[in-house]
């Protein structure tokens, strides 16, 4: 059984899940690939972690970094997972292009060269929006591509955080 709780920012409705223990989704409501790590059968209920994913929400909304995390439980495949864990480490108001974040998949796993485009569909699957941040993420030359809840959302998350576009 999963769990889920909703939350309104000033950029629309977010959808948060819970494994009951750990966040495991968090999206805009509508955005591509919504819910897909929603198991069938769930339950809207608050939770100690959705309290948390709360309080964090408010602080970012309100303009200042969260200096905490919830606890996370990443439902995905081991390469995503290595994509997600370098997008949590992509401080506040920063970006990092698709390209630097091969270059350090490549690094993690050995190899000479990764592609692009593979950590795009794994930048691009991401489950937990916002807490893991994939809106830092842009193209080579600085340019705002591909995100799932939109680019006007993402444009907004960057001016929000203060990051140079």
């Amino acid at each position: 059984m999963d769990y889920i709780y909703h939350y309104n920012s000033p950029l629309g409705r977010l959808t948060a899940a819970s494994d009951g223990r750990a966040l495991i989704g968090l999206w805009f409501d509508g955005q591509k690939y919504f819910a897909d790590t929603l198991g069938k059968e769930t339950q809207e209920k608050m939770l100690p972690v959705f309290e948390e994913t709360g309080r964090w929400l408010e602080i970012y909304f309100g303009g200042r970094k969260p200096d905490f995390t919830p606890e996370l439980s990443m439902r995905t495949t081991q390469f995503r997972r290595a994509v997600w864990e370098i997008l949590l480490k992509i401080p506040y108001g920063k970006t990092m292009t698709y390209g630097e974040i091969a270059g350090r998949i490549a690094g993690q796993r050995g190899l000479s060269h990764m592609s692009a485009q593979a950590v795009g569909g794994a930048v691009g699957h991401n489950s937990i929006s916002l807490i893991i941040p994939c809106h830092r993420v842009v193209g080579a030359d600085g340019s705002l591509t591909g995100y799932a809840g939109g680019i006007e959302k993402k444009k907004k998350l960057l001016e929000m955080e203060q990051a140079a576009l």
